[in-house]
């Protein structure tokens, strides 16, 4: 059968053709398209929350990675997608394929880096299932969280007028901060104890890339403030934009709680910043002009 490849679609038309028929049950209350699946009833107070994240080598790290970096980024890239719906991460399934002539010692060490950034977190591992494959390693974490009801964020729910900030520094990605970055959890748990944001998601694939999705997610469109993007040091506002694998944490308040909002996160987080970058406007999303769009798997 002929037709168009991947390539020539890209990833969010490729994701969007696969899901959009998938039948769903009473008690999904976000199916695909957020950074989580969240699960349960109307009168529950928390809601579960699902996640699955794979690694490939030679896409998402090399082969002379450290083992134990390798597993860190593993775990942690799923957690970053827990803490953007609000939630606290809790049992994970490892899935391994791997050649096997493979050493033992390289696959303990990337267990001892997805132990340690579980116990930062308090994640169990508790179980999941290890193949022989022909090819690359392949790495796929299934992880699982609960979010309180009237706490839980999706990228849905942001409003033309909202405020989009973003936690951190942006860009860089290829120097290794991608390999050793810090889930926002803690940060984003305390913003949604605190204050009422409208939508959230991390930044996987790059600012270009993901704020027209979370654009596109609350039906409205999006003005970006290049000039205050914040950056790595030595980092351009291209790469700031595109270079992906930031994890840091973009969000929409209302304008209203801009400034109360930045006073507490300042006393909070001191070393952290949290920058004003855009916001929602009326209209269809439109794409980032940056000499790099941020990352798509098929492009």
């Amino acid at each position: 059968m002929k037709g168009k490849t991947l390539a020539q679609m890209g990833e969010d038309a490729v994701v969007a053709a696969l899901t959009s028929k998938l039948e769903t049950r009473s008690d999904v209350r976000v199916g695909a398209g957020d950074d989580c699946a969240v699960i349960g009833g109307g009168r529950d107070l928390w809601w579960r929350l699902l996640k699955t994240d794979a690694m490939v080598e030679g896409v998402h790290f090399l082969s002379e990675t450290e083992p134990e970096r390798v597993g860190w980024k593993a775990l942690a890239r799923a957690i970053s997608d827990i803490a953007a719906m609000g939630g606290l991460p809790e049992h994970a399934l490892i899935t391994l394929a791997v050649r096997a002539e493979e050493s033992i010692e390289r696959v303990k060490g990337i267990y001892a880096g997805l132990r340690k950034v579980a116990r930062k977190f308090g994640v169990a591992i508790v179980g999941g299932e290890t193949s022989r494959s022909p090819g690359p390693l392949f790495l796929n974490i299934a992880l699982t969280g609960r979010v309180e009801r009237k706490r839980c964020v999706l990228r849905s729910g942001g409003r033309p007028g909202d405020i989009l900030m973003v936690t951190g520094r942006l860009g860089g990605s290829l120097r290794g901060k991608h390999l050793d970055f810090i889930p926002r959890v803690a940060e984003a748990r305390w913003l949604v104890e605190h204050f009422h944001l409208t939508a959230m998601m991390d930044l996987s694939d790059g600012l270009a890339a993901d704020l027209p999705r979370l654009a596109r997610a609350s039906e409205c469109g999006c003005e970006l403030w290049e000039d205050q993007v914040p950056r790595h040091r030595g980092c351009t506002v291209a790469q700031a934009l595109g270079d992906g694998e930031d994890f840091e944490l973009l969000l929409a308040v209302r304008p209203k709680d801009v400034e109360r909002l930045s006073r507490a996160w300042k006393k909070k987080f001191p070393r952290l910043p949290l920058t004003p970058i855009g916001r929602l406007l009326r209209g269809a999303p439109p794409a980032i002009e940056s000499p790099h769009s941020g990352y798509d798997h098929f492009a």
